[in-house]
């Protein structure tokens, strides 16, 4: 054999060789003739192996606390003074999920709001971004008849002095693009990063709501759980209307900072008073009767009425219970609701009972 005929043959077969050995060494030949091992493809000799994923675990959002899953009764937790009779008690269970430890601030809203105007004036306009998603300042005028509430009209969403307090004069169509838009500013940075996504931002359902203001307390009539008012001290433990109209009595006349007063036992600020607060539910009188006991929801985008809880600054105590339930129209607008999101946690699905073994 001619030795140059035989050295080019000799240079071809190593080179065949350290391709296909780079090429099992990448994976490619694993995959291709179903020989990878368990985190390749999850099949092995024929067998299906796989395992759970690797490379997701879902931390807290920043803002948010861990509500734990349970059970609790649902429904009025003292006397229905006003005889409404839409609240009847019921046991329901709730999963596990993240919720913002305040209402959502003016100064965290802004930054939704300033976002749309520089990256969706040409897909929403301008004229509708100010109609629907900027705060309607002019409530504070026009919800009080003969009151002066032309400084807060003025200062309260725009002064840096406002920045903590909580964001009203948001309608329940603009908290819900608000937590559209905060799901897609998270995932965006996940895809940047080539991390799984997380489940998205939302409004609570009504029975989410109520088992994170009790904060484990079955049968709190308030978030701080005893059925008073007030401590041993004397103090108000929420912003609301006490006495006969004495506002300045819990030491804020209007809404107080988000963070004000002292947290329940999941660690919420403000589940009673400050400002009332939108949830996902549409309303209806029998909710009690018709929706499930496990994660109930009442959703019906026909109905433009949608349940607010727990009650606001200018409202007596009776609105600030846990169990008390009201509604507002879906496109309204009021200087005392407000809003904050939750996030399901999927970390954590196992209930009490789980966790005891």
């Amino acid at each position: 054999m001619n030795v140059k005929v035989f050295y080019r043959n000799g240079v071809k077969s190593l080179l065949l060789i350290a391709a296909l050995m780079l090429m099992q060494s990448c994976g490619f030949i694993k995959s291709k003739f179903g020989k990878g091992g368990k985190e390749e493809s999850g099949i092995s000799n024929g067998e299906i192996t796989a395992t759970a994923r690797k490379g997701y675990k879902q931390t807290t959002p920043a803002g948010m606390v861990v509500v734990p899953s349970g059970s609790f009764v649902m429904g009025q937790a003292d006397e229905d003074i006003a005889s409404s009779m839409n609240n009847m008690n019921r046991r329901v269970t709730i999963s596990s999920f993240f919720m913002d430890d305040t209402e959502i601030t003016n100064n965290e809203y802004r930054q939704f709001v300033n976002a749309l105007l520089v990256d969706s004036v040409s897909v929403l306009g301008e004229e509708e971004i100010m109609a629907k998603y900027y705060p309607d300042t002019t409530v504070w005028k026009k919800d009080f008849a003969y009151s002066n509430g032309d400084p807060f009209v003025e200062y309260y969403y725009q002064h840096p002095g406002f920045d903590t307090y909580p964001v009203v004069g948001v309608s329940w169509t603009g908290a819900e693009y608000f937590s559209k838009w905060r799901t897609n500013l998270l995932h965006d940075f996940q895809n940047k990063e080539g991390q799984f996504n997380s489940t998205g931002f939302r409004l609570p359902t009504e029975a989410e709501w109520e088992w994170a203001a009790r904060g484990g307390r079955a049968v709190a009539k308030y978030p701080w759980g005893n059925p008073y008012t007030m401590n041993a001290k004397g103090c108000f433990l929420a912003n609301f209307k006490p006495q006969r109209g004495n506002y300045d009595a819990d030491g804020y006349p209007y809404t107080a900072p988000a963070n004000a007063y002292n947290p329940n036992d999941f660690g919420l600020y403000n589940m009673a008073g400050n400002v009332a607060e939108w949830t996902s539910d549409a309303y209806t009188d029998n909710a009690t009767a018709i929706v499930w006991d496990m994660n109930p929801q009442y959703n019906n985008p026909d109905e433009p009425r949608k349940v607010v809880k727990g009650g606001s600054w200018k409202d007596i105590a009776y609105y600030l219970q846990t169990g008390t339930r009201t509604f507002e129209y879906e496109t309204e607008r009021r200087a005392f609701i407000g809003f904050r999101c939750v996030m399901d946690n999927v970390n954590d699905r196992g209930g009490a009972g789980a966790r005891r073994r």
